[in-house]
């Protein structure tokens, strides 16, 4: 089996080899090819994976540049890269600000910005997948990652793809710790897109613990670690939001914080990739520095999770920093398996899925049915069964009207953006953005399209008037 993985030099390829390390006896992997176009930070982040290498890989792993490469005999590929790098998100998500509108990666005019950049570099990677691997599937981790597999499935038309995000893996893990059992002992009914999505039940040998949970969170008056709402608010509803419907419950409430702040999370964490890289480029000369390299990527981790939602919510990062002291062998060993465990392990445990033992995921699929009132081929977020080659979604039915109509409302702003980065138009760009919820009007919305235009450079879509 030959596992390939597109934007290889990313801050987060440390976990995704520690996630292959954990599953490697698990999957007959041969060969894991890691690609990325930007040769100094591929370079850079091997380095980084050196040490965990070093501890037991039974698997071949190469390190190109060469996508034709990296795709040719793939039988999964696996997308997290991240087109104009973090500097073109700190444009996405200062430039909405600046207007008072929300400044963020995925939801609102930030994940816009990223889906007419992102758009058409992932189709022509499909066809590249289509004429060197065509078997293989595609599971998609780059932003945003609802749009982009719709992309994928209903534009390019490939069916063997998934949508995959952390997020509703970390529900799931946050209500077995409640509970005290193992995650895959739970059963999950969620329904939404991504980043907009609610946990409607999980059941435990037939129990609904949903209510249980929210009668607790009640009774101690406050939620769980990274449920940023109103207690009451959620037990009023039944349901348990993802944390990114924070955005859409509370959008004033988000902007006066990251304007309190003065930076939006792309200015906040900009500094700590900058730092890794940095770090990582000093002591790529010396011999035998596997505990020094382990210990700058476990400081970037710590700063990196520490501060995760902070501006947004206004709440203070809690917790002393491990980065203030060389962290001991037994602490990375624990603190790499934890957060491989919320990102990568996503990816694997589909991989495992679809080709040795079947599983049940949330994952981002064409609805099929799935949601009442949502079309066939929309990419929507759901409890899925992954086993013998396939993916399908389980059928959720009717959901509340409020919910469905916010989906809807973002499924056609959705749709639009994919149409706008298809036929680089800006009048279904402006069109697009005006639709999104988070926006208020046309006026506004065609403010913040032209300064994209402006400060985006070549890394924004040429887009056309029509009129």
């Amino acid at each position: 089996m030959k596992i390939t993985f597109i934007g290889a030099g990313g801050v987060r390829t440390p976990l995704v080899i520690q996630s292959i390390l954990n599953f490697q006896d698990r999957l007959p992997l041969d060969t894991v090819c890691m690609m990325d176009i930007d040769p100094e930070r591929l370079e850079l982040i091997k380095l980084a994976c050196k040490p965990r290498l070093a501890k037991g890989a039974k698997f071949n792993i190469e390190w190109t540049t060469d996508a034709r490469k990296a795709i040719r005999g793939a039988d999964f590929i696996v997308t997290t890269f991240r087109e104009g790098s973090l500097e073109s998100r700190v444009i996405d998500e200062q430039v909405p600000l600046k207007y008072g509108v929300l400044g963020q990666e995925t939801t609102g005019p930030g994940g816009f910005a990223m889906a007419l950049r992102t758009v058409p570099v992932i189709l022509r990677y499909v066809e590249l997948i289509k004429e060197l691997a065509p078997d293989a599937w595609l599971l998609n981790f780059t932003n945003p990652a609802g749009i982009l597999t719709e992309a994928i499935t209903r534009v390019a038309g490939f069916e063997h793809a998934v949508g995959i995000c952390d997020n509703p893996s970390a529900m799931m893990r946050a209500a077995a710790d409640f509970v005290q059992t193992d995650p895959d002992n739970l059963f999950p009914e969620y329904y939404g897109l991504n980043h907009l999505g609610w946990m409607r039940a999980i059941y435990l040998n037939g129990k609904n613990l949903v209510p249980e949970i929210l009668q607790s969170m009640q009774a101690s008056g406050k939620t769980v670690e990274h449920l940023p709402f109103d207690v009451n608010e959620i037990a009023a509803s039944g349901t348990i939001p993802n944390e990114y419907v924070y955005f859409y419950y509370y959008p004033k409430k988000s902007v006066e914080n990251l304007l309190k702040s003065g930076q939006s999370r792309a200015l906040q964490i900009l500094p700590f990739n900058q730092q890794l890289y940095a770090s990582l480029k000093r002591i790529r000369d010396e011999e035998d520095s596997p505990d020094k390299i382990e210990e700058i990527y476990l400081h970037y981790l710590d700063q990196r999770q520490s501060t995760y939602m902070t501006l947004e919510t206004g709440h203070d990062a809690a917790g002393e920093s491990t980065a203030q002291k060389p962290p001991e062998k037994l602490e990375v060993k624990q603190a790499m398996d934890e957060s491989a465990e919320g990102y990568s392990a996503v990816a694997l445990n589909v991989i495992e899925g679809l080709t040795s033992d079947p599983k049940i995921m949330i994952l981002n699929v064409p609805n099929r049915g799935a949601i009442s009132g949502m079309a066939e081929d929309d990419v929507i977020e759901t409890t899925c069964l992954v086993g013998n080659g396939v993916v399908r979604p389980f059928a959720i039915g009717s959901i509340p009207d409020a919910d469905l109509g916010l989906m809807k409302s973002v499924k056609a702003y959705e749709r639009l953006t994919i149409q706008a980065a298809v036929k680089d138009s800006y009048t279904d760009a402006l069109k697009a953005l005006t639709l999104h919820p988070l926006v208020p009007g046309y006026e506004m919305a065609k403010v913040i399209l032209d300064d994209y235009l402006a400060q985006h450079g070549d890394y924004f879509p040429k887009l056309i008037n029509e009129r």
